[in-house]
């Protein structure tokens, strides 16, 4: 999986993004316009430089995905959390 990076933010595909929020892919891009899946981007530091921490909500899921500054993503982690506030 891939993440594309820019100085305006970061991009994924919803065929990726979907199937981890137990989501179709299809579904994805309207609810992220509604507000439904809220996301959060991080440049890393000290010994994380270069790397990017994405994090998705949606509902009671958190995806977080850790990539490298080409965008491969390097890790992925799924769990239950408590939704972020709007």
């Amino acid at each position: 999986m891939k993440v594309t990076l820019t100085p305006d933010g970061a991009t994924i595909d919803a065929h990726d993004l979907g199937p981890l929020l137990g989501l179709e892919p299809a579904d994805v891009p309207q609810k992220m316009r509604a507000g439904e899946i809220t996301s959060q981007s991080e440049q890393g530091q000290d010994e994380d430089a270069g790397r990017v921490r994405l994090t998705f909500w949606y509902k009671d899921q958190r995806v977080r995905l850790i990539c490298d500054s080409e965008g491969n993503v390097i890790k992925t982690t799924r769990t239950s959390a408590t939704p972020r506030p709007s």
